[in-house]
């Protein structure tokens, strides 16, 4: 290990970035639903290394020199892993989509590393020896990991903190300090190994104390999350029975070739499934819930289907269903240059829409093309057909339709947000209607879903999550998965959710202030040790 530490310190050029961009990739071993932490330990080093014998430039090479290369290509390695799964949605398409592909997962791999090149020229300039070059690098990074999810409409998927979210026990600390108060200490955790070796005249178990620290809070936080788990009291609803439709409809893809009179009697019968000969069905069910993109036509434009609805629902039961809602002016007529929304219906058994929500955090080249005018040179257009892109809603989460408890409205991505899906309070519950079947048999469903579990114990809040093909779920206040059904299987799941975490969660009261706290420290005290002068040996 000191060999290889002394490596990459001496490495420069073309060598030292190769050998960052595969840590990197290394590293990305860590995210859901890999989570093999140890590559993390054994990727972040190699930043730190690669920093340590890093050259110093002046001018703007203190920003773009040597130091934002490292991060650069340490990032290019990292999400070119970690996010290589949203080719498959290439495959939808063929032709000149499918032939850029490889060059997109790239592209898109690079643009995010632009972040964390910034994080690294930054720590070089706050840089000093020791163990707090460790915390220099964390601090920069977690901040890089904040502006990434925020800026640009943001893009936080496979955020670093998630590594550090494996199993029920670890997950318990999202609800204390979030989704990038986890970044920053994974990032300072996974780190530590950089201080071991290469080897100086310290002893080893000098130079093991800050590898042992960081297992012991690694264990710290398993033992939070068995107390947390063991001593929080969840109380079931009584007014709320749901049943959850996972119905693998295909058309999606392709709005032309939709058939509305199956695709209806399709989500129909399945809604109708007896589980077991003693199964009411829908009669007893208060809640039915369809996905995303289950209906590739406006449903204001097929009548007769809303009628088979109202039919079959009981007068009890409220269907809510991802659908794209037409816009419609006071005066009945739809509204000119406004290509609809991505949105959340509830139907009551009448066939009226009683509440909506519109999606409102888009998905760039997904759901709308910037700079149409210029990619439409190239024939490129948004990956959802159809229309012509979707328009963004009003921003508001809190949906309230008459008989069922209020609830927190996410479609599709949303729900990848930590600590931006709305305000919890008064809410019963989370509902999340996705379509990932833009990304069958890759592993971007099962990460998908586990990004969206967090949002759960983050909120204190129970998760339903109704997917096209899967990943659909229920999850407890506490991110415990209370019933699933699993990637490209066919059939509805009925659950009874709980009450909320009583109280709220301490994330709910602080947001991402223990977060700011410890990254300002951080950098603070990183650039009081830079301004010091170092002793000569």
């Amino acid at each position: 290990m000191t060999w290889l530490a002394e490596t990459v310190m001496l490495s420069h050029g073309w060598r030292r970035f190769l050998i960052v961009v595969v840590a990197g990739a290394v590293a990305a071993a860590s995210v859901p639903p890999f989570f093999l932490l140890p590559a993390l330990f054994v990727g972040l080093p190699i930043w730190v290394w690669a920093l340590d014998g890093a050259e110093r430039r002046r001018g703007w090479g203190r920003l773009f020199g040597p130091a934002f290369g490292i991060g650069l290509g340490f990032g290019l390695g990292y999400f070119t892993v970690a996010l290589h799964w949203l080719g498959a949605a290439f495959l939808q398409q063929g032709g000149l989509f499918l032939l850029l592909m490889p060059f997109a997962i790239v592209a898109l791999a690079a643009l995010l590393a632009l972040f964390w090149g910034l994080a690294s020229a930054l720590a070089q300039l706050l840089w000093s020896g020791g163990a707090l070059r460790v915390v220099t690098l964390a601090s920069c990074l977690a901040l890089a990991e904040w502006a990434r999810g925020h800026l640009f409409s943001g893009f936080p998927f496979d955020l670093l903190g998630y590594a550090l979210t494996a199993n029920d026990q670890m997950l318990q600390l999202a609800a204390l300090i979030g989704t990038y108060g986890l970044t920053f200490l994974a990032a300072l955790l996974a780190a530590s190994p950089a201080l071991i070796w290469p080897a100086d005249q310290r002893g080893l178990v000098r130079r093991l104390v800050p590898f042992f620290l960081a297992m012991a809070a690694i264990a710290a936080q398993l033992g939070y999350g068995a107390f947390r788990l063991e001593t929080t009291p969840l109380l079931p609803r009584t007014d709320m029975t749901a049943r959850l439709v996972q119905p693998m409809i295909l058309d999606h893809a392709d709005w032309s070739q939709g058939e509305p009179e199956a695709i209806v009697a399709r989500l129909i019968g399945l809604s109708e499934t007896r589980l077991t000969p003693a199964d009411p069905g829908l009669s007893g069910i208060s809640v039915l819930i369809w996905p995303e993109s289950v209906f590739p036509f406006f449903l204001s434009d097929y009548p007769e289907g809303l009628a088979r609805i109202a039919r079959a629902l009981p007068e009890t039961t409220l269907l809510l269903t991802g659908a794209p809602r037409e816009p419609i002016g006071d005066d009945g007529v739809p509204i000119p240059d406004n290509p609809g929304f991505n949105a959340i219906l509830a139907i009551n058994g009448a066939g009226e829409t009683v509440a909506s929500y519109d999606k409102s955090h888009l998905v760039p080249f997904g759901e709308y093309l910037p700079f149409p005018e210029f990619f439409r040179l190239f024939g490129i257009t948004q990956f959802v057909p159809g229309t012509n892109g979707w328009a963004p809603g009003d921003g508001r989460r809190l949906m309230s339709p008459p008989g069922v408890p209020p609830f927190l409205a996410l479609v599709c991505y949303e729900a990848v947000f930590p600590g931006d899906i709305g305000d919890p309070a008064g809410a019963g519950f989370i509902l999340n209607v996705t379509n990932d079947a833009w990304f069958d048999g890759s592993i971007g469903p099962e990460q998908h879903a586990h990004h969206a579990r967090l949002r759960a114990v983050e909120t204190g809040l129970p998760l339903l999550r109704a997917a096209n093909s899967g990943v659909t779920l229920a999850v407890d206040p506490l991110g415990r998965i209370t019933g699933r059904l699993a990637a490209l299987e066919t059939g509805v799941l009925d659950v009874v959710p709980s009450q909320p975490v009583a109280g709220g969660t301490p994330f709910n009261r602080l947001g991402d202030w223990p977060f700011w706290i410890a990254v300002l420290f951080g950098i603070g005290a990183s650039a009081v040790a830079a301004r010091r002068p170092r002793r000569s040996a």
